[in-house]
């Protein structure tokens, strides 16, 4: 354990690079009680798939069984409680049979044969945005493609206008910072009137969608109607109800997605040549989505609340306690993944990675963020060549919260290999 008391990641130098923390939990104390998250740390597979299978034992819903969230997200909650729409749970924040009873109004929207259907517009959107820079030579990859690209196909599938997407963008950043541990009481409320602006706007436009619907989501929950009990009656879906889904699909829907697409570039970017063998081979381009999506897994760890006295790889867990589900280090688990250390895109079984998570939870936008990767490394390996970091000393600096991975810039520079948009069909299934 000594190894292990070196490690705090709240400490920028940890922050940064986590793994080699996250390996040696693995091996001195798979289910470690992390201080500094106030948290039993599970980062073995084996256990993280064993907790999400055992909702029973440990639940999604961490509010009604008193988990403490810190002090921002308190000052947060409150303000949002106080002039906007209190915080209810909905998809993720409870357990089957109420989870599902959410989940199933989203399914529809994320369905692999929607999403194949959706290729042609999601490989418009992708030749869009590299057209705004291709003649510059140079980009923040992040800025310019990562951030944009998600944030423009989830404000589509919303209904919002596409001049909306950098407000998106500060929304989904509020919604989510406090929970990070990197900001203060002030910011915290700065982030708090964020997202009751964000819900207000929100607020308006479901209103709109119920008066006159249109074929996007937010209509498709407006008009909504859920069974709370076997044989109940049908009611319509609350604001509350309506606020919170509407968070989760914005946050669910760029954030994430943003963070795979800059960090398997930077991938890309570190090892020499990968670009090219891609290029000689297509076929493993979807295989270096899932080992990117495995290697930089961009959600590091998800909470859960323990529901009674129980045990979980050898140790003892009591009522109450917090854990922390480590997807990151689940993903390199050498009992897992062979030499698990190392970036292979050619990995065989890469796709079994929880990036996404498993079982209920399992992520709805999964499939949509597959084909906007799977989309952008067809194009961008088709019209760029000689993609190179802009200063060949980038540190790769991430934004600072303790639960996600994604990367504050990427600049680039590159010649141009093909100036026409390329709109191949290319389905990522």
């Amino acid at each position: 354990m000594k190894q292990l008391a070196s490690y705090n990641l709240m400490e920028d130098r940890t922050r940064e690079c986590p793994f080699p923390y996250f390996q040696a939990i693995r091996h001195e104390a798979p289910v470690y009680f992390m201080a500094e998250l106030d948290a039993w740390y599970v980062s073995r597979y084996e256990d993280v798939r064993y907790v999400k299978k055992h909702p029973e034992l440990f639940s999604n819903n961490i509010y009604e069984f008193g988990v403490q969230r810190g002090t921002s997200r308190d000052i947060a909650e409150s303000y949002r409680t106080e002039h906007g729409w209190a915080r209810v749970s909905t998809l993720q924040r409870t357990d089957p049979p109420v989870h599902s009873k959410y989940r199933k109004l989203i399914n529809h929207a994320f369905t692999v044969k929607r999403i194949r259907a959706m290729t042609p517009y999601v490989e418009t959107v992708v030749n869009d945005l590299i057209d705004a820079f291709i003649d510059h030579g140079e980009c923040d990859f992040v800025r310019d493609f990562a951030i944009p690209l998600p944030c423009t196909v989830i404000a589509d599938q919303l209904g919002v206008p596409r001049d909306k997407i950098w407000q998106l963008k500060e929304w989904s950043d509020a919604m989510l910072a406090p929970g990070g541990g990197f900001v203060d009481g002030d910011e915290a409320l700065k982030c708090a009137k964020l997202v009751v602006q964000a819900q207000r706007f929100f607020a308006s436009v479901i209103e709109e969608r119920r008066r006159e619907p249109r074929d996007d989501i937010i209509s498709d929950l407006a008009h909504a109607v859920v069974v709370d009990e076997p044989g109940g009656d049908e009611r319509g879906l609350d604001m509350h109800e309506l606020q919170d889904l509407l968070d989760q699909l914005l946050t669910g829907g760029n954030e994430t997605t943003t963070n795979a697409i800059g960090s398997a570039l930077m991938l890309l970017l570190q090892r020499p040549g990968t670009m090219e063998r891609m290029r000689d081979d297509p076929k493993l381009k979807r295989n270096f989505i899932e080992e990117s999506l495995r290697f930089e897994t961009p959600v590091i760890h998800l909470w859960r609340v323990v529901t009674k006295d129980t045990e979980l790889g050898g140790v003892q867990l009591p009522k109450g306690a917090s854990l922390a589900l480590g997807y990151a280090s689940a993903n390199r688990d050498e009992a897992v993944f062979e030499d698990g250390e190392t970036f292979d895109i050619a990995r065989r079984r890469a796709g079994a990675h929880l990036a996404f998570g498993s079982g209920p939870h399992h992520c709805p936008g999964a499939a949509l963020a597959r084909q906007e990767m799977f989309s952008t490394f067809t194009i961008v390996l088709n019209r760029l060549q000689n993609i190179r970091l802009k200063d060949p000393g980038d540190a790769f600096e991430h934004v600072p919260s303790s639960f996600l991975r994604g990367l504050k810039q990427l600049d680039i520079a590159f010649d141009v290999r093909n100036r026409a948009p390329y709109k191949p069909g290319a389905s990522a299934y």
